[in-house]
């Protein structure tokens, strides 16, 4: 039995490979060709590969808690469904009111380091782009948010008016759309594995410093460093679950869709890197030899192999790939807030729906403002604060969800269950623990989480106690009365 249509205002007119041509495209953004150096850093050798492949096991472990939800509740939204209905009508309404209120700052978070690392590797084509108006460091809870007004700040913000315009339009086309951006980031994967695979030295691949194996304290903190960074790199893997009311087949396509993107990525990852690794000693990436060269890194490998124009057309493809992220990433997060408003608990703006193509509109060019805004935060601030937040407020969340939900309704229909149960659940579950935790200055950025955390919480109970929801009452708001 398929499961029913939620919306019917919405059409499911995406398939298994688009789906996964999304998945990927949100993916396989600017992340992993300009956190090298970064990943490099953090373990103090080639060794940091680890983090690649440890990170890899762990959202795949992930991605079976995503494929179970998202095909027993292919609706649009995704996690704002899931924890609705697995914590239950009360707890349901804190947790999923928290999933969309961190969205607020996560998803412009992530779209907007796409468009800034995109911007990254146009300054290497048009060295005035890094032309700087203003710089500031503003302490925001316990970590500083450095601000920065430059040239390619306003490249990365036409980026994001660029995906806008694009997104306009019925969700068909944005289908194919996806699968005509995706053979661009496909071509720019290949061509830098078989640059590395033609070019390969294994001494420089595997130089690793003495002691790199040493299981001391500082062994395990640089892995939870390097694990932060490459989970950054490969989330997106969940990307058809927020539209999982647009999917064809869905109890079929979402599971297969969320595990063929992860494994397919995971190969090209650790392939891809290693052989860079093969090519540019890794102490070059802890002391580059210009100030801004791993922002480019993927130009400077490529000039170095083959000259400066193939380092152009690469440059090319690393913006095609940045911009397909951000594509695909813009098109799954506007339906979060339209969902939420469709059941009358956000701004109801928001559920608005184009008359013709049948998308969210409001939604769409809200995300975009906000994603546009955060263009002006410096790529580092951008991915720690995006991740610690994500992983506190909803990943765990929604981890726990899954077994709450088997134990409260073991009958249900799920036309995929998790493979092993509960294994996956757990092991993701103190992966992202580990991850959270075992890191250089973990605490500070923790808090902070935990401050809009509580912002959140004293939000929703303020909200709760004027519309005479739980705790403080029953009613149930209608759709049009909320504002």
């Amino acid at each position: 039995m398929k499961p029913k249509e939620s919306n019917p205002q919405l059409i499911r007119g995406v398939g298994l490979w688009n789906g996964v041509a999304l998945n990927m495209n949100a993916m396989i953004g600017v992340g992993p060709f300009i956190t090298i150096p970064l990943i490099v850093k953090a373990m103090g050798g080639p060794q940091a590969m680890l983090g690649w492949i440890i990170a890899a096991f762990l959202v795949m472990c992930d991605g079976l808690v995503w494929a179970e939800l998202g095909a027993m509740m292919p609706k649009a939204g995704g996690p704002y469904r899931y924890l609705q209905e697995m914590y239950g009508p009360k707890w349901g309404r804190l947790t999923s009111f928290l999933y969309v209120w961190q969205l607020t700052f996560s998803a412009p978070l992530s779209m907007a380091s796409g468009c800034v690392g995109l911007a990254g590797y146009a300054s290497f084509l048009w060295p005035s782009l890094g032309r700087q108006f203003y710089t500031h460091t503003f302490h925001a809870g316990s970590f500083g948010l450095s601000v920065t007004v430059a040239s390619y700040t306003f490249f990365a913000m036409g980026a994001v008016a660029v995906a806008v315009i694009l997104l306009y339009r019925q969700i068909g086309l944005i289908g194919k759309l996806s699968s005509f951006l995706w053979a661009g980031v496909f071509l720019a994967i290949i061509w830098v594995i078989y640059a590395g695979a033609t070019h390969f030295d294994p001494a420089k691949a595997f130089d690793f410093p003495p002691n790199a194996f040493t299981l001391n304290s500082g062994f395990f903190t640089g892995l939870g460093a390097a694990m932060l960074v490459a989970v950054y790199d490969y989330w997106g893997y969940y990307n058809v679950c927020f539209i999982g009311g647009e999917m064809k087949d869905p109890g079929r396509t979402i599971p297969r869709a969320v595990l063929i993107s992860i494994a397919f990525v995971a190969v090209l990852y650790i392939v891809m890197n290693i052989g860079v690794l093969g090519v540019i000693p890794w102490r070059d990436f802890i002391t580059p030899a210009k100030p801004d060269a791993n922002k480019y890194i993927i130009s400077t490998f490529m000039q170095q192999l083959y000259g400066g124009t193939a380092a152009s057309i690469a440059t090319i493809l690393m913006i095609w790939v940045a911009f397909a992220s951000v594509f695909s990433l813009l098109l799954g997060y506007s339906r979060i807030p339209y969902a939420a408003a469709v059941d009358g608990r956000y701004f109801k703006a928001f559920a608005r729906v184009h008359p013709v193509h049948r998308f969210p509109t409001v939604s769409l060019l809200a995300m975009g403002a906000v994603t546009a805004f955060f263009c002006l935060f410096t790529l580092a601030d951008l991915v720690t604060a995006l991740v610690v937040l994500r992983l506190l407020i909803q990943f765990m969340a929604q981890i726990v969800g899954v077994i709450v939900l088997r134990v409260r309704e073991p009958n249900r229909e799920r036309p995929f269950r998790m493979w092993l149960y509960p294994a996956p659940a757990i092991l993701a579950l103190a992966g992202f623990l580990y991850v959270l935790i075992e890191r250089p200055k973990s605490l500070a950025s923790i808090i902070s989480a935990i401050i809009v955390l509580l912002v959140g919480v004293v939000i929703f109970l303020w909200r709760s106690a004027r519309l005479r929801e739980w705790p403080f009452g029953e009613n149930m708001p209608a759709v049009e009365n909320v504002q």
